[in-house]
């Protein structure tokens, strides 16, 4: 379920999926018309979740936004390393 806010979360630049908006989840990056951060999806991915697990697991969840994410946490980590 999507709340008031998600529809005013801005687009990180490049990307279809990854929105922030301050009043969600403190600002992390979320999936967009979620309150599923980043953080989570790759949280999930890590204990061997499928992208379909995840969306059976939280409502609303796309399967088809984490190449996306991965793509984001991949250039996060590059910019902390640069």
């Amino acid at each position: 379920m999507c709340y008031t806010f998600c529809m005013e979360a801005q687009p990180f630049k490049g990307y279809q999926w990854i929105v922030h908006h301050p009043g969600l989840l403190g600002g992390q990056p979320t999936i967009r018309n979620t309150r599923i951060s980043v953080a989570q999806v790759l949280e999930c991915l890590s204990v061997g979740m499928t992208p379909q697990e995840i969306a059976d697991d939280y409502p609303g969840f796309p399967p088809e936004c984490v190449p996306e994410a991965l793509k984001f946490a991949a250039q996060q980590v590059q910019n902390v390393a640069a």
